[in-house]
């Protein structure tokens, strides 16, 4: 469909989307850069780090009660980022297979990172 064929409402809509995308992408894109900011820190300060996982099932049952709490808070309408983030956190915690583990690190980081964008959000609409 071409844009002549689209209604006054349809460019509106599409207009907000892509307006959504972009703020997202330049939001995000600072949230990685001071990702990238950090973890050149904390390599400088600590060099290269090889710990051991640490993760285990033993973990599973907090991830069970954080995962209870979050679905419990949506359905009342009080889901925080905090509940979102400790669900991740412990999941990860409980998860033992590396490719599994690398999988909720990486939910792990998006959740912080969308937080983090949420924060300067309201900043933007705060006029802070």
């Amino acid at each position: 469909m071409g844009l002549l064929a689209l209604t006054a409402e349809e460019l509106r809509e599409r207009d907000a989307r892509y307006a959504k995308t972009l703020q997202h992408v330049i939001l995000g894109s600072n949230i990685i850069r001071e990702i990238g900011v950090e973890r050149r820190r904390q390599d400088e300060k600590w060099g290269e780090q090889n710990h051991p996982d640490g993760t285990s099932g033993e973990w599973e049952t907090h991830a069970n009660y954080f995962r209870r709490s979050a679905d419990a808070a949506a359905k009342d309408g009080k889901l925080t980022w905090l509940h979102i983030l400790i669900e991740e956190v412990y999941e990860a915690f409980a998860e033992v297979d590396p490719a599994r583990l690398r999988v909720e690190l990486i939910q792990v980081a998006a959740v912080a990172a969308a937080w983090a964008e949420a924060i300067d959000r309201r900043q933007v609409k705060s006029g802070g």
